[in-house]
């Protein structure tokens, strides 16, 4: 199986680019199993959600875990679904910049910033509730699902040292 992260180093490299650096470690090399798990969960998770908001929250959830590998590919994958370079741009600061994302798509940020980072140690009952208010019970379940699997495929993808800048749209299910 060809991953996303399976690739020739890059011949020409820009003059005054820092090299690249290898991937340390490969789950769907090592643990094929694990990975063909995580694909299937995937799929699962995001099954009857909108693709466009599901890629807002997968790049906002790596943002914040920095996984330059995910949000490579989930930025790819966002705007060959038809998302514009503009929001995208915007989503490390949604909150001063409301306006770019529908009420339904900033409670599904605020609600991926809650279940990402976990200081606190819990999601908070007011990012919970406005999320509730604008997904339907089913829905809301599948958006924490999704939201938990970008999670997970962050930490194979930092721990890993997942290189970006090679992906295609298309290349990995994820």
């Amino acid at each position: 199986m060809t991953t996303a992260h399976d690739h020739p180093a890059i011949p020409d490299r820009p003059a005054g680019r820092a090299a690249e650096h290898p991937p340390r470690l490969s789950v769907s090399e090592l643990l094929p199993d694990v990975y063909k798990a995580m694909i299937r969960l995937d799929i699962a998770a995001r099954k009857g959600l909108d693709p466009v908001l599901v890629e807002l929250v997968k790049i906002r959830a790596s943002q914040l875990n920095r996984c330059a590998f995910c949000l490579d590919m989930h930025t790819k994958d966002a705007l060959a679904a038809g998302e514009s370079a503009e929001r995208i741009v915007q989503l490390s600061a949604w909150e001063e910049s409301r306006h770019f994302y529908t009420e339904r798509e900033l409670a599904a940020l605020a609600l991926t910033e809650a279940v990402t980072v976990l200081t606190d140690g819990f999601v908070p009952d007011e990012v919970y509730a406005a999320a509730a208010e604008h997904f339907e019970e089913t829905e809301l379940a599948q958006l924490v699902a999704a939201i938990t699997v970008i999670n997970a495929w962050n930490r194979f993808g930092v721990t890993g040292r997942l290189t970006p800048g090679h992906y295609t749209p298309g290349d990995v299910q994820h």
